[in-house]
């Protein structure tokens, strides 16, 4: 989607400029990033995610055989209604990560843009003899995501309808759902139309009241929201129980899907070595950290940088992968070379370990009569 307003800065071309601007295809915001996130925050905002990529899977087979193939419990999904999921390596450690709907004979899986590819290259060499047909349907579909808790007024007085919270999907007849997610903010969802009538949709949902927007606004909320995404707040050795992703996108008393075995054991021996927390920067005037930049204390590398963003209320946050060992009130600095900033976790996005041990561990323990077998 783009307007006459939309902005977008040049995406990055050299390592000095930090790493690719992973939504330069879309507009990074229409005149006033702070006013978009207001927005957000306060009433509702519609932002172009069509840079997303869109899989479809069909036949009567679909459910099953996705159950198989994916972290989450795909058999019994019911119709009209969504979800998250992941695709595992064989060590647990995440591949793809997709928003799912189950919506008029389709399952879809819209996921990060340039990733589509891969992820349905897995899918059809996994269809064997199984009534299921992977599809590509980018050209078909664009998203557009209205966020902000007037997001079921907007969806009305646009002629949509508004599925039940949080993961209800609503078909449309002319193709494509409404699809209502738990973030970023408040309420939020996806308007997953024909791709040929994008400019159409965005006309109708700005005129019921949806404020134009951009990937920036959405993107701050997300970080408030503490909602992970995949190659900016992962990296290549994250597993699903140091980003929050075992619940919204990892159904654990289901089985039969690749990693599975180290998710179970995570779960029910031990505790994910790295936490996702949320920092906040004293960057002042400074360069923000990037990406990718070590997250230090005392001297030593003790995470990473995730997703940096400038917020309309907290001013410039993170979210950070940081050592299961740094404590709540650690004194740490994010960035490298000239861009480091005085940071600290922000309290309410540290979930302390809890006293009772793992429940493997603790079973381990009453067999033996050890530690924990009173628990």
């Amino acid at each position: 989607m783009t307007t006459p307003a939309a902005q977008n800065p040049a995406t990055p071309e050299t390592d000095d400029a930090g790493p690719a601007d992973p939504d330069a295809a879309v507009a990074a915001h229409h005149g006033d990033p702070p006013a978009e996130q207001r927005a957000m925050a306060r009433a509702a905002a519609v932002v172009d995610r069509g840079h997303r990529d869109v899989l479809a899977v069909t036949g009567e087979e679909r459910l099953a055989w996705l159950h198989l193939l994916l972290t989450q419990h795909m058999s019994e999904l019911g119709d009209d209604t969504g979800t998250e999921a992941l695709i595992l390596d064989a060590q647990g450690r995440v591949l793809h990560h997709a928003a799912v709907a189950h919506t008029a004979g389709a399952v879809y899986l819209d996921t990060e843009a340039g990733d589509g590819a891969a992820l349905l290259d897995y899918l059809t060499k996994m269809v064997f003899w199984s009534k299921v047909e992977p599809r590509d349907a980018t050209a078909e579909l664009t998203v557009l995501t209205v966020v902000g808790p007037d997001t079921p007024s907007v969806l009305e007085s646009a002629g949509l309808p508004v599925p039940a919270a949080p993961h209800g999907v609503a078909p449309l007849s002319g193709g494509g759902f409404v699809r209502r997610t738990p973030w970023p903010g408040k309420d939020a969802a996806d308007v997953v139309v024909p791709r040929e009538e994008a400019d159409r949709w965005w006309s109708t949902l700005t005129g019921a009241g949806a404020r134009a927007a951009g990937s920036i606004a959405f993107e701050a909320l997300r970080v408030e929201s503490r909602a992970p995404r995949l190659h900016l707040d992962t990296d290549e050795r994250t597993i699903p129980h140091e980003v929050g992703w075992i619940g919204p996108a990892v159904h654990l008393t289901k089985g039969c899907y690749r990693g599975q075995e180290t998710v179970a054991r995570v779960a029910n021996l031990g505790r994910p070595p790295r936490r996702l927390v949320q920092l906040l920067l004293d960057a002042g005037d400074e360069d923000l950290p990037r990406t990718g930049d070590p997250v230090v204390r005392d001297g030593r590398t003790v995470g990473r940088v995730g997703t940096v963003v400038q917020h309309h209320e907290l001013g410039p946050i993170a979210l950070a992968l940081v050592k299961r060992s740094v404590p709540a009130d650690a004194e740490l600095t994010a960035g490298d070379e000239d861009r480091v900033s005085p940071a600290t976790i922000d309290p309410n996005s540290y979930e302390a370990d809890s006293a009772t041990p793992p429940p493997g561990r603790a079973a381990r323990a009453r067999a033996k009569g050890g530690p924990g077998a009173g628990s």
